[in-house]
């Protein structure tokens, strides 16, 4: 039976509000595309897995939501269709035809034998599938594809937009299917998605004005970073490469400072971290970092639980006692980790990332998924060929081992630059491991970078696209314990230009009407006395949701649709009532 996505509430979670506004600017894209593989070795049932996968969406109705705005608010709707699951024979039997055609046209080649010519067509799938777009509003926001490689070795393919999905999400599904491919019943969940989401915003609610004050003095919106082989600091996701870090020597240094200072392997990264920007010459250090919002009632569910939120320092002192400060400092911004920054705070520009270096880290403790008669293979951090800022440290620390790697925007910093953070990085671990009360000066860190760091751009271009036709947008996943190794959608970060349909309705004649009457509907929704035809949206407190809530306000009132890209390219009274507004 399937679950009710709803219980009385279908407002749509904060980051989901994010992620569909970034989506409706038409600045999304494979940003959000998030992609889970499995590599199934042995005598695998291809139905019995196909009926796991329906099963597994069944559980969770969130994979087949739609979304739709009403009133001003992001709803989440029962899906027409459930995800899709399909599967494909790679090895040139009954696979679909242009999967097949592919095979042929490769084997035309005459130079790779069957494996390679297999691999190389898993390959283009898994690209084809990350690049297909998805429609939120129509739905479904994820899919299955299961490959067959060879006659007992399968690739089980999830990509899921991640307006449903998050770090934690990837074990959720894989332990679900594990148990639904075993035969075994997946119980309800004790709340529905819907009821998880009110209680998150509830909580927001609670906190607000804590965050407000909390952050008052801690934000700068810091937007320019001093990093070698850098070219210009970018806040925009763009198509992004990646560069490996030693993950063995990484993962013995986390676990030596960790040990020996008392502190968690994710506060000794972050960290080691703060301590190498500053030695690159950022006198006062800004990382972002993915923060999980789960709580024990939503350990189960699928979902975008996430927020992006900053850790802001100044290094100083010895390795050890700048340690227990961060430690301090990130459990102080645990506090209020449900809160988006943007609704805490007013002056805070829609952009892909809070600050140009960011960092998640997933601590995996359970099992890996133990698919009955099958040895399981999983891509637990697979990358989606886009990044959403200059820099992006990716960690997953798991039983079996530690993973790790920079994600990185190629316009905006060098590979060389980035091979050097990454192996400065583990050179610190190493000397911070070894001398952990040695005054910092004193650690092995790299010179400080030459030349003025270069201002970020605060917003995505006028198109949203990125520099070679990728969508731009982006935002921040998390995990159970501190970050996660995905990107998430956050109010901080959803915005960008859309559809810019007008309608006919019968709206004021005269342009002094019209912003007579959009600056009343701002000061109603921004709780605002006076506001000048200039006055910046953002700096007046306004976030995507308010956006979403003028645009409704505006339609309702006069039948005139307000394109989103108004509110990003000009966030004034002035700018919206002017050439292509109202």
């Amino acid at each position: 039976m399937t679950a009710s996505l709803v219980d009385e509430w279908d407002r749509a979670s904060l980051a989901q509000h994010g992620m569909w506004v970034t989506e409706r600017a038409g600045a999304g894209g494979r940003v959000y595309a998030m992609p889970l593989a499995v590599r199934l070795d042995g005598p695998l049932d291809v139905d019995a897995m196909l009926a796991a996968c329906a099963a597994v969406a069944a559980r969770h109705p969130v994979l087949a939501a739609a979304m739709t705005e009403r009133e001003g608010l992001l709803r989440l709707l029962p899906g027409r269709t459930p995800p899709p699951a399909r599967f494909t024979d790679l090895t040139g039997g009954a696979g679909t035809a242009e999967t097949t055609g592919t095979i042929r046209t490769i084997r035309t080649t005459e130079t790779a034998d069957a494996a390679e010519v297999v691999d190389a067509a898993a390959a283009e799938l898994v690209e084809a599938e990350i690049a297909r777009p998805f429609d939120l509003e129509a739905g479904p926001p994820a899919r299955f594809t299961l490959a067959r490689l060879a006659p007992e070795r399968h690739l089980l393919l999830l990509v899921a937009h991640h307006a449903v999905f998050d770090g934690m999400s990837k074990d959720v599904v894989l332990a679900d299917l594990a148990a639904a491919y075993g035969g075994r019943a997946l119980a309800p969940l004790a709340v529905p998605y819907g009821e998880a989401a009110r209680a998150e915003q509830d909580r927001v609610d609670a906190g607000l004005a804590a965050a407000a004050e909390f952050w008052r003095e801690r934000w700068h919106d810091d937007r320019e970073v001093l990093l070698p082989g850098l070219v210009a600091p970018s806040l925009r996701a763009a198509p992004g490469e990646t560069a490996s870090l030693d993950a063995a020597a990484l993962g013995s240094g986390l676990a030596a400072v960790a040990e020996g200072l008392g502190v968690t392997r994710f506060e000794a990264l972050m960290t080691a971290l703060h301590v190498l920007l500053h030695a690159y010459g950022n006198e006062r250090v800004a990382v972002a970092a993915d923060l999980s919002t789960r709580t024990e009632g939503t350990r189960d569910h699928v979902g975008p639980f996430v927020n992006e939120l900053p850790v802001v320092s100044a290094p100083h002192g010895t390795f050890a006692s700048f340690a227990r400060e961060t430690r301090e400092e990130l459990r102080a911004v645990y506090l209020h980790r449900e809160v988006p920054l943007a609704r805490a705070l007013g002056g805070i520009s829609p952009r892909s990332a809070l600050t140009p270096v960011s960092v998640s880290y997933r601590r995996r403790t359970g099992p890996a998924p133990a698919f009955d008669g099958l040895d399981a293979s999983v891509d637990w951090a697979m990358f989606n060929g886009a990044v959403r800022n200059t820099l992006h440290l990716q960690v997953v620390d798991a039983p079996e081992g530690l993973s790790a790697r920079l994600l990185f925007n190629p316009r905006a910093i060098g590979r060389a630059g980035c091979e050097s953070v990454a192996a400065d990085l583990v050179a610190l671990l190493r000397g911070a491991a070894a001398r952990p009360d040695a005054p910092l000066g004193e650690l092995p860190l790299p010179p400080r970078v030459q030349g003025p760091a270069v201002a970020a751009p605060a917003v995505p271009d006028p198109a949203g696209k990125a520099a070679d036709g990728e969508t731009a947008a982006g935002a921040a996943g998390t995990d159970s314990t501190a970050g996660s190794d995905d990107t998430a959608g956050s109010d901080a970060t959803g915005s960008g230009a859309g559809p810019d349909a007008t309608g006919s309705g019968g709206g004021p004649d005269s342009t002094a009407e019209i912003t007579a009457e959009v600056t009343a509907i701002w000061r109603e929704l921004l709780g605002v006395d006076e506001i000048e035809p200039d006055d910046d949206l953002f700096d007046l407190g306004g976030h995507s949701l308010t956006i979403t809530q003028i645009i409704s306000r505006v339609r309702d009132r006069y039948g005139v649709e307000l394109s989103f890209e108004l509110f990003i390219d000009t966030p004034t009274v002035a700018g919206v009532t002017g050439d292509g507004g109202c």
